[in-house]
C-alpha cells in the first residue's frame, strides 16, 4: 500500500471516528426522532386497516343482500313452479346469476379479510416492539441521568479532595513559620541572658568579689606563706 493511500485511510478512520462519536452523543436524542417517526407509520397502518375494514364491511353487506336476494327468488321460483314455468325458470336463472355474484364478492371479502388480519397481527407486534422500544430509551435516560449525579458527585469529592491538600500545605507553612519564629524569640532571650550574666560577673570581679587582680593577690600571699 502506497504512502498516499495509507494516509488517505488514516484520514478516512478519523472521520468515520469523529463522525460515529457525534453520533453516540446524539444517540438518544436519534432513537426518539426514530421512535416518533416508527409511530408516524404506525398511524397510516392504522389508518389503511380501517379503509379495510370497511370495505370487508361493504363487501359483508352486499354479500348479505345477494344471499337474501338468493332466498326470495327461490321463494319466488318454489311460488311460480305451479302456475308460471317460466317465471320460475326466470328466478331460477336469476338465482343462479346471484350465486355468481356471491362467490366473486365473497372472494373479495375473504382477501380483504385475511389482508386485514394479517395487517391487525403486524401492527399489534409493531406497536409491541415500539412499546419495549420506548421503555428502553426510558431506563437509558434515566440510568444517563444517574451516571451524570455520579460523575458531579465524584468529580465534586475529586476537588474537594484536592482543596483539602492545599489547604494542608498552607497550614504546614505557618506551622514551620511559627516554629522558626520561636526558634529566633528563644535565641534573642538567650543571648540577652548571656550578656546580664557577663555584665554581672564583670562587676563582681572587679568588687574584688569574685575573680579579677584582688583575688590573684589573696592567691600570691597564700603561696608565699603569707
Amino acid at each position: 500500500m502506497s504512502v498516499w493511500k495509507k494516509l488517505f485511510t488514516a484520514v478516512k478512520g478519523t472521520a468515520t471516528e469523529a463522525a460515529q462519536a457525534v453520533v453516540d452523543t446524539q444517540a438518544i436524542k436519534i432513537l426518539e426522532q426514530e421512535i416518533r417517526e416508527a409511530k408516524d407509520e404506525l398511524r397510516k397502518s392504522d389508518h389503511a386497516r380501517t379503509q379495510i375494514l370497511a370495505k370487508c364491511k361493504l363487501s359483508q353487506q352486499k354479500v348479505d343482500g345477494l344471499n337474501k336476494s338468493i332466498g326470495e327468488y327461490e321463494a319466488h321460483a318454489r311460488k311460480a313452479i305451479d302456475t308460471d314455468r317460466q317465471l320460475a325458470l326466470d328466478c331460477a336463472q336469476r338465482v343462479s346469476e346471484l350465486r355468481g355474484q356471491v362467490e366473486t364478492e365473497q372472494t373479495y371479502l375473504d382477501q380483504f379479510t385475511k389482508s386485514e388480519k394479517q395487517l391487525a397481527g403486524n401492527i399489534t407486534q409493531a406497536k409491541n416492539n415500539l412499546r419495549r422500544l420506548e421503555q428502553q430509551v426510558d431506563m437509558i435516560k434515566a440510568t444517563e441521568s444517574v451516571q451524570r449525579a455520579q460523575v458531579a458527585v465524584s468529580s465534586s469529592h475529586l476537588g474537594a479532595n484536592s482543596k483539602m491538600k492545599t489547604a494542608t500545605e498552607s497550614l504546614a507553612r505557618i506551622q514551620e513559620k511559627q516554629n522558626l519564629r520561636n526558634a529566633e524569640l528563644e535565641a534573642a532571650e538567650e543571648l540577652a541572658q548571656s550578656e546580664s550574666s557577663d555584665d554581672l560577673e564583670k562587676r563582681l570581679a572587679g568588687a574584688g568579689i569574685k575573680g579579677g587582680q584582688a583575688s590573684a593577690d589573696d592567691e600570691l600571699s597564700r603561696i608565699l606563706g603569707k
